[in-house]
């Protein structure tokens, strides 16, 4: 475990990653190459039923400054500079979009052996501003997540959680949505040599009175090839196999089914990632 409670989106990212990360049921496909002067160029395509999304994302390193310059077939223009430790545990990140006017905003994060904080503001004359932070250490750890709109007068944003961990177990707590709804998380790894580990999370609304439930488990068959699955009490169960043919390249196929409709037809998705 590192040092430190972390940032605040760090509170049941575990959970999050063992039950979401990697499923999916499009088919998408990404290239990445890199030359030695530090450029790295990546393309990604992705193909939603008729529809078909790509984008190109230039990456340039210098030193402590990484630029990131991406373009999409929306012909949007994203670009993100990030100055890595201009003091010690300090981060700052510069992102806007053309051609929204109002996308600009910069954001410092610092991170600290008993606290993580990020703070962010949009560059604009009635901007948004958030602020997240965390106090604790990497055993125990409590945090908030605000927003403030200056324009309206109003906080859009308002969440608090807290996090438990140990050696081989995750857990967390968070309240959402301004009180309305809670959600809980549980990691537990089984075998470190086997990357075995199970998940759950589980989610409540005040409002709708709607209970979210989902459980998954991953394990992996040998040391390149990784198979995951979930199920949630909506009836709709998946599973995934990945495998890393060659070093950070991986082919994923991932499927979804809806056990309470079993005359639809399951979903099948595919994820090919080649960085030579």
């Amino acid at each position: 475990m590192g040092k430190g409670p972390g940032l605040y989106t760090e509170i049941g990212k575990k959970a999050r990653d063992l039950l979401y990360k990697d499923y999916q049921t499009d088919q998408k496909f990404t290239l990445t190459t890199s030359s030695p002067t530090g450029v790295a160029i990546t393309s990604a395509g992705t193909k939603k039923g008729d529809l078909f999304l790509a984008d190109v994302n230039t990456q340039l390193k210098s030193r402590n400054v990484t630029t990131d310059i991406k373009v999409d077939t929306s012909s949007n223009l994203f670009t993100t500079i990030t100055v890595d430790e201009p003091a010690p545990g300090l981060k700052a990140i510069f992102g806007f979009r053309v051609p929204d006017q109002r996308s600009g905003k910069i954001e410092l994060q610092y991170l600290h052996e008993y606290a993580g904080i990020s703070s962010s503001i949009g560059l604009t004359a009635n901007p948004i501003v958030n602020f997240s932070g965390v106090l604790g250490t990497n055993v125990l750890a409590l945090g908030t997540d605000i927003s403030f709109d200056t324009k309206t007068g109003n906080f859009t944003k308002c969440n608090a959680g807290f996090s438990f961990t140990n050696a081989d177990l995750i857990a967390s707590f968070a309240l959402n949505e301004k009180g309305d709804s809670v959600n809980a998380s549980y990691y537990h790894i089984v075998n470190p040599s086997t990357n075995t580990a199970v998940g759950a999370e589980v989610t409540h609304s005040f409002s709708t009175n709607v209970n979210t439930i989902t459980v998954g488990t991953q394990h992996a068959l040998d040391p390149l090839t990784t198979i995951k699955a979930r199920v949630n009490n909506a009836g709709k169960a998946s599973a995934l196999i990945q495998h890393e043919w060659r070093p950070k390249s991986l082919f994923t196929i991932s499927g979804e089914v809806d056990t309470k409709s079993i005359d639809k037809s399951p979903k099948v998705g595919l994820a090919l990632a080649l960085k030579p």
